[in-house]
């Protein structure tokens, strides 16, 4: 059987756009199991891969004004009236340091400084003992600290980390995210961190 030109290059059409879309499913696969690795730009960097924000349909049982936390799913919900709430993409505690419970807002800053506990200083005492705030400082430009916890809901100098469980027990968002988020929220917000 021979084939003409028209029918070897309609066939190598559709053959790349086959490719492209498995390409592009499993990479949304990828995303939605939490193990995207980062792309790297053409110095080497990291980019982000952090999952957009975005508004969702929310049908549970929490109120308005609640910031629902699904670790295994590294997702944060701010619900929203009419059974709506805004998605963000989030990096979670390590093995270790996972936690779950009520908490609630209890003090919120922008571009905080940074005081490692004495818990983490014994586990890295290469840790500086103070830094101020600003673009270097691994708490990022806002942060929502929890009460009655060391941990806090914060930006992160590190975008590459948002989706991982790489962190002390905090919840870190992209700087956006959480500058987004933080000018949604309030003193006293209800915060449910669910595993």
């Amino acid at each position: 059987m021979r084939l003409r030109f028209p029918a070897i290059a309609s066939l190598a059409i559709a053959m790349g756009a086959c490719l492209a879309a498995l390409t592009a499913r499993a990479q949304a696969y990828e995303y939605q199991q939490g193990f995207a690795q980062p792309y790297s730009d053409f110095s080497g960097r990291p980019r982000a891969v952090a999952p957009p924000r975005e508004l969702v349909a929310y049908n549970g049982r929490y109120a308005p004004g609640t910031i629902l936390i699904s670790t295994e799913e590294r997702r944060l919900y701010f619900i929203l009236p009419g059974n709506q709430a805004i998605r963000y993409g989030i990096g979670v505690g390590r093995p270790g340091f996972e936690w779950s419970g009520t908490r609630y807002v209890a003090m919120k800053r922008e571009w905080p400084s940074w005081t490692p506990p004495a818990q983490m200083l014994h586990r890295r005492p290469d840790l500086p003992r103070f830094m101020p705030g600003g673009p270097n400082n691994p708490l990022g430009a806002r942060a929502m600290y929890l009460g009655g916890t060391l941990y806090r809901i914060h930006g992160s100098n590190e975008p590459e980390t948002i989706g991982q469980a790489v962190s002390s027990g905090c919840i870190r968002m992209t700087n956006e995210d959480v500058m987004d988020l933080y000018d949604r929220v309030r003193v006293g917000t209800r915060v449910v961190v669910l595993r």
